[in-house]
């Protein structure tokens, strides 16, 4: 078994599909997704500036499309992996599961990015990374400010969400071993404060074919796998207002023990993450095309037919 893990808006880089569009069958499926989510993903990918790619609307088809451009190569492997994805790379990770088509994906995240791009405008909001402390005391004071714990990414990284005075006062008077650090986002995601955009991600995801995971679709929630279709829609909408538990999805990777974990593009924030917490898991990070010989090397290795896919991690 082998893990394929998709990152979220954060790991956006300027250029970072400049690569793969040197491949004219890359292009061409670059443009077909551009119409499909009605924005202009090959100049996103290639020469806008990090402030525009940083724009919400724009980072999340952005992000859902630079992980399906090695979808072909591994498609083959996929069928037998695990799949996880942070936040909108959720939608990546349904892809390479094959519950929906990758150009679905790349539409139903122009839809996500537009909708909650436009619910941060509703409010005066953003979100603050909480780093260190004692979890009890961390999610206290988080709660205590009226704030909400929206995504825990692990031991001591928790981040918290919500009106922007509030974190002012969180980044003013922290919990105790704790530092805060503002996220330059948008509005507080994974809050309440999305209703509106979960409305709209719901309309568009009822219209969109969702059908059983290949092999296991890890969902956000709770870091458990899902096989209903009916039920990884509602999650997939339901996560615009819900905590991401990227905490418990690594904990199952654990528990499952996968030969090695591919980070799909942009691999750094993820592979890092995953480095650092569970170091005796293999990754290997997938940026460029020339990583995928690479990953199907790694992947083969992990089915027995190569060297141990721990090695070199």
């Amino acid at each position: 078994m082998f893990a394929i893990m998709a990152p979220g808006q954060g790991s956006q880089a300027p250029g970072m599909l400049a690569g793969w569009l040197r491949d004219p069958a890359h292009a061409e499926r670059v443009r077909a997704w551009s119409e499909a989510a009605d924005c202009d993903l090959v100049h996103l990918g290639t020469r806008a500036s990090a402030a525009e790619i940083a724009r919400t609307e724009n980072t999340q088809p952005l992000l859902v499309a630079a992980g399906l451009l090695a979808h072909r190569e591994l498609a083959g492997a996929a069928a037998a992996a695990v799949a996880a994805g942070h936040s909108v790379g959720e939608l990546t990770a349904a892809a390479y599961a094959g519950v929906v088509e990758p150009v679905d994906a790349v539409r139903l995240a122009a839809v996500r990015g537009r909708a909650m791009a436009a619910a941060c405008a509703e409010a005066p909001t953003s979100m603050a990374a909480v780093v260190g402390g004692d979890e009890p005391e961390v999610l206290a004071r988080i709660s205590e400010l009226g704030l909400t714990a929206a995504t825990f990414n692990g031991p001591g990284q928790v981040v918290a969400a919500g009106l922007v005075e509030r974190l002012d006062e969180l980044a003013a008077a922290p919990p105790a071993s704790a530092t805060v650090k503002r996220l330059p986002v948008a509005g507080a995601f994974h809050t309440p404060y999305m209703e509106s955009a979960r409305r709209a991600v719901a309309a568009a995801a009822a219209a969109t074919p969702f059908t059983p995971p290949r092999g296991l679709l890890l969902s956000n929630a709770d870091g458990e796998a899902v096989a209903d279709p009916e039920l990884i829609r509602q999650r997939f909408v339901d996560q615009v207002v819900r905590p991401v538990r990227w905490d418990r999805c690594l904990a199952t990777l654990v528990r499952l023990a996968p030969g090695v974990a591919v980070s799909l593009p942009p691999a750094r924030t993820l592979a890092n993450l995953l480095k650092r917490q569970h170091p005796g898991l293999g990754v290997v990070p997938l940026n460029s095309p020339r990583d995928v010989g690479k990953a199907l090397a790694r992947i083969d290795a992990a089915a027995g037919k190569g060297e141990p896919a721990h090695a070199g991690a």
